[in-house]
């Protein structure tokens, strides 16, 4: 139950009303963002709300269970507020957003439609589509452990322990020749075996791309030559000469956790449980599924 003031429910009940959606929009790295669809600024709150940003609000899907709830917020990029390149670079995902109904005559006459986060944002060449999630979507979030076979700890962090930044685990190198969209040759790294940097993570330090950080698909040795390939191409062009951080990657297996890390003792996978093709075998006297206590 929304609670209106006399005023508010007096315009409302009046037949005629005047008023215009806003959102306000804060993005994780703190910078806060007013838009409405009204045709001038509206300002309340402290925020100065945007007009012709761009925005047009759907219909809100709302229901009585706990499915995420969803309002999309559609625009153009003619906003200085809003880039695409912002948008490439994530600084817009999981953006905390306010949606107020706002009596735009008289803007202290207005009332919290809803809380949530910005989620999927579809691009296109000239206009991108945000879905505005609301705050069920936080019961999405996986809680606790999960019992599997791979590890379910992240490479580096306080249950992993290993620590990335130590020499073994760590190199720095440069582009030198350019082989794809992803990939590249690099400098730098004589000092590691072929793979050492798989499913590893890469942080720019120059060039068009310098802050970004993007995951490894494959770090292969060929013929004295090193290459790097990327899970996904560069939110920029990659350039000749762009220098970069890489860290050592892991694929969840007690295997690499035991012999490449030697951190087997903080190993947070379960890689002696039972999988379905056990439940589904027969005992057969000689081999692993003898019939007898595991």
């Amino acid at each position: 139950m929304k609670s209106l003031s006399p005023a508010f429910q007096a315009h409302l009940d009046s037949g005629t009303t005047t008023l215009a959606w806003c959102w306000r929009i804060e993005r994780s790295d703190g910078v806060v963002f007013g838009f409405t669809d009204h045709d001038r600024s509206l300002d309340f709150g402290g925020v100065t709300y945007e007009p012709e940003s761009g925005f047009a609000a759907s219909e809100i899907r709302s229901g009585t269970d706990l499915a995420v709830d969803a309002q999309d917020a559609e625009g153009v990029l003619t906003s200085d507020t809003i880039t695409e390149t912002d948008i490439l670079d994530g600084r817009w995902d999981n953006a905390a957003v306010e949606v107020w109904r706002v009596n735009w005559s008289a803007v202290s006459q207005r009332v919290l439609m809803r809380r949530g986060a910005i989620g999927q944002v579809r691009r296109g060449r000239l206009a991108f589509v945000a879905e505005v999630r609301s705050l069920a979507h936080v019961l999405n979030q996986t809680v606790g452990r999960t019992f599997q076979h791979a590890c379910d700890a992240e490479l580096g962090d306080a249950r992993c322990g290993v620590d990335l930044e130590a020499p073994a685990f760590k190199g720095t190198g440069a582009v030198v020749t350019l082989t794809g969209d992803r990939s590249f040759t690099t400098s730098g790294l004589a000092g590691f075996a072929a793979a050492w940097f798989t499913l590893g993570r890469l942080t720019w330090t120059s060039g068009p791309n310098a802050g970004r950080i993007a995951e490894v698909a494959s770090h292969t040795v060929s013929s004295g030559q090193r290459t790097i390939a990327l899970l996904e191409a560069a939110v920029r062009p990659i350039a000749l000469g762009d220098d970069f951080i890489v860290r050592a990657g892991c694929d969840k297996r007690l295997e690499t956790c035991r012999d490449r890390f030697a951190n087997g003792v903080n190993f947070r996978g379960f890689p002696h449980i039972p999988g379905q093709d056990t439940v589904i075998r027969y005992p057969n006297r000689g081999d692993t599924n003898a019939g007898e206590v595991l």
